[in-house]
């Protein structure tokens, strides 16, 4: 009897705590509710970069038994959500029968409920974000063997074409078909700097420089490389292009491309931001936090890295 009645007494604090993380939701809401009215004329609401700040910051302060990769899932729903009623918001990704991955990745990043609707082609996709029938497309992480790379497809748009601004998964594989799945996400909105970024550069040359000295380049003017790729229309003949990643928050008008370029010497047409993403949460930050003490939780004050970008207040 005495083990019955502490179990309904739990049961009825877990109900009060229920109860004000839902009047908590409610306060949120009514709060973005504020900065969708200051948002009027904004053609795309979504700010990339702050919602990564939000996952980095609560998976930096967060202890306890409760697991991390269902945290941010929790949190990733309530921004979508959010999302939803400060403007029409949907994803196209790229889908076909033989490659689902893209899919999966969408639903886990951007909700349950969200409209999405799939494309057999990465160029749909593009061309769906481009025209505002979609908010933002997923599309496969760019392969240094891909046949038909999807990237080219951005250079030389016009200014309001579709960037790269996240990378996923951002909080681990989920339960997809694909462990090994990884997309990117585009949208034609500015990101802004988180202080853990890295960037899509796209370099266009008429010979064929060639991966090396480009990526030599590139390390002589203090950008770390992660990963290059290269393609020409061979059909059509034209210009290289040659897609470098690097580490760091850098634009195409950024002092350091400046600096590639006089390095490299060989002739370069111009070079492209594809745009930046904030880096994913590892397994490392995402592992296991441990439990606090009571006597330590008590005047604990937040662990939080916290960076001149992430200190800046976004919305």
């Amino acid at each position: 009897m005495v083990a019955k009645k502490s179990l309904d007494a739990l049961r009825r604090e877990i109900d009060r705590i229920d109860t004000e993380i839902h009047e908590l939701i409610r306060r949120r809401t009514r709060v973005v509710e504020s900065v969708r009215d200051l948002k009027k004329g904004q053609a795309i609401k979504i700010r990339p970069a702050r919602e990564d700040e939000i996952l980095y910051r609560l998976v930096a302060d967060h202890t306890g038994n409760f697991p991390k990769r269902e945290l941010t899932r929790i949190w990733r729903e309530l921004i979508v959500a959010t999302l939803s009623f400060e403007g029409p918001f949907s994803v196209a990704v790229y889908a076909n029968e033989d490659d689902d991955g893209c899919r999966d990745l969408a639903r886990d990043f951007y909700g349950s409920y969200t409209p999405m609707t799939a494309y057999p082609s990465a160029r749909r996709v593009i061309e769906t974000v481009q025209s505002n029938g979609a908010t933002v497309g997923v599309l496969p992480l760019p392969r240094p063997d891909d046949k038909e790379p999807w990237w080219p497809h951005l250079v030389g748009q016009s200014e309001d074409a579709p960037r790269i601004i996240a990378r996923l998964p951002f909080s681990g594989p989920g339960n997809g078909r694909d462990a090994n799945a990884e997309a990117v996400v585009i949208c034609p909105v500015d990101r802004e700097e988180t202080g853990r970024d890295r960037s899509w550069l796209v370099i266009e040359a008429d010979d064929q420089p060639g991966l090396t000295p480009l990526v030599a380049a590139m390390k002589e003017t203090g950008l770390s490389t992660r990963f290059s790729a290269s393609w020409r229309d061979q059909q059509a003949g034209g210009p290289w292009y040659y897609l470098i990643e690097v580490d760091g928050f850098v634009g195409a008008q950024d002092r350091a491309v400046s600096r590639f370029i006089d390095a490299f010497g060989s002739p370069v047409n111009r070079v492209v931001c594809l745009g930046s993403y904030g880096i994913p949460l590892s397994a490392e930050e995402l592992a296991p936090a441990p439990e606090e003490k009571p006597a330590a939780r008590r005047g604990r004050k937040s662990t939080a890295k916290s960076t001149p970008a992430s200190r800046k207040r976004r919305s």
